[in-house]
Parts: structure tokens; sequence; C-alpha cells
């Protein structure tokens, strides 16, 4: 039987992905576009018969709720603040209870944010607020935590500093760090979409490291020794970032430099370490590793 899945945020890098993945199964996929886009991104590739573009605004309740008519589950791969995170989901999980969805799939994606210190990370807090919003509505949710996205580690998450050759710590060097690539964290998204019996959180981690490992395979595939740099405290860290985001003059951005140090304050912590890992719920598959995508950027460095 056919299963009919609405995939909010589509278009996104992480949408795509979960896109792809779906129509890998008996599936047929329903995707609004994103406002002022276009829908070239979301028809092309193999198997575009069975995606459909429906017309409906987060602003439009009667669009959306049109739109999802007859759908047996919603996954949200939408990416922002709180105008994303808190109201479009809201409109997105009142539209699907009125029209009837069974399971809905939030736009989490990350570390463990049930566990957070009150005002320590701001991304994490908004997913907080609407993970209550879904426990009171009459539809079977499940969030993925997947701690953070390994491809992050080559570039946008200054962890790695490749041509100093350190790897930098807070706290310490020891600290269990979680991380999944997009293509893994989508692949599982997928599945989950398709399990009518999906538990309320699905916890993956296609790697499980320390500073002290990642400085470890950086030298294996270099050649060249990297050392491990002490860069202060997480609670320091995050004194710097509430320093930070207070002269902020954007609170719009998903994720300004203050944004990213909070993610660090919470993983070096050990506060959204994931604790119920399950990476064989839906059967075993080789999982990217760390040195996987550090050694597929390494070459593509030349």
């Amino acid at each position: 039987m056919t299963t009919t899945v609405l995939v909010a945020g589509a278009t996104g890098d992480l949408g795509e992905r979960i896109v792809r993945e779906l129509l890998l199964h008996d599936t047929r996929v329903r995707v609004p576009p994103r406002p002022g886009g276009s829908r070239a991104a979301v028809l092309c590739g193999p198997r575009r018969d069975r995606v459909d573009v429906v017309e409906a605004a987060y602003t439009d309740p009667v669009a959306l709720t049109s739109a999802l008519l007859g759908a047996d589950a919603v996954v949200s791969a939408v990416n922002g603040t709180q105008d994303v995170i808190l109201d479009a989901q809201r409109a997105l999980l009142a539209a699907a209870v009125r029209a009837g969805v069974p399971r809905f799939i939030p736009s989490d994606y990350s570390a463990d944010y049930r566990r957070i210190a009150l005002g320590s990370n701001r991304n994490f807090e908004l997913r907080r607020q609407f993970a209550a919003d879904l426990d009171a509505a009459p539809v079977r949710a499940t969030s993925i935590l997947n701690g953070a996205f390994t491809d992050m580690l080559t570039g946008q998450a200054p962890m790695i500093l490749f041509a100093r050759r350190r790897v930098l710590f807070w706290s310490s060097a020891d600290q269990v760090l979680d991380f999944t690539t997009k293509d893994d964290a989508a692949a599982v998204t997928a599945r989950v979409a398709l399990d009518e019996d999906a538990p309320r959180v699905v916890e993956i981690a296609g790697d499980r490291v320390t500073a002290r490992d990642v400085a470890r395979i950086m030298g294996e595939l270099t050649g060249t020794p990297f050392g491990l740099q002490w860069a202060g405290t997480t609670g320091s860290l995050a004194a710097m970032s509430n320093l930070m985001r207070r002269f902020s003059r954007t609170t719009a951005e998903p994720f300004p430099a203050w944004q990213g140090m909070q993610y660090f304050v919470s993983m070096f912590s050990g506060q959204a370490q994931l604790r119920h890992v399950d990476n064989e719920r839906y059967g075993r598959w080789e999982w990217t590793t760390v040195r996987d995508v550090i050694g597929a950027h390494l070459a593509a460095q030349g």
C-alpha cells in the first residue's frame, strides 16, 4: 500500500535528501514549494512522477489543511528560528490535526535538547517548546535526534583547525560527541515516516567520538600529527556566547556565531549527549563515520 507523506521544507538541503530517500520506498510525496522559490528542484530527478507540488502557505489554514487531506504522515524539515520552528510548524500541526493526519515528524534533527539548561541554547529551546505542542496534540509524533551533522566538521563547525593542525575542545577532550551525516539522518527519517509504530523519539548516531579521537583521526589521515587545543571551559564559552548575543544586531538568523558557541556548550558539557542510541532499529547498514567525512573532504581538497 502506497504511503503518502507531505514534506515541509522539501527544497532545503536536508529536505531534498529526505524526499530522495522516501522515493526509494512505496510512497507519494507532497511538497509545498518554498515561498517565492522554484518548483524545479523538487520535480527533477528520478521518480518525479510520484512527487506532487501542493500550493499551501503556512499563513493559509484552509489551503494547508486541503494539502494534507489523505496524507499518512507529515515530515517537517524546515529551518529557521521562532517564526519557522514555532509559528510555521504550529500552523502545520494545526492543519494536520484538522486533516486527520495520524503522524508528525518535527524538524528536530539535533542533539538531545530535552536536558539542556534553560537559556543555554536558543535553537534547542525552540525545539523543546514545539515538542510540548506536539505532546498535547492528537497525533503520533516522532522526533529524530542525531547529534550534530558530521558534515559540519569540514567547515561550518570550527572545531578542526586544518591549517594549524589543531583540534579544539572545551572543558574535556574526552567528552563523547554524537555525529550523523545528513544522508544517514534522511535515510532514517524516511523509515520513521513509514513506521506506524515509531516511538516518540528515535536516537541515532553515525559515529560517537571525542576531540581526542578526532585529533588521532586527523593525524592518521594526513600523516601529520594533530594536537589538542584547550579553548576554555564550557562555562566561559557560554558567557562569551551570551555577550555576543546581547550585542547582536539580528535575532532572525538561524546560525549566528553565538549560536554555534551554544551548540558546543551543549555538546561539550554533555547535556545534549544521546543516551539511548538505537542504530539498528531499521536494520543494519554502513553508517558514514567521522573518518569517512573528513577523508572525503581531504581528498576533494587534493
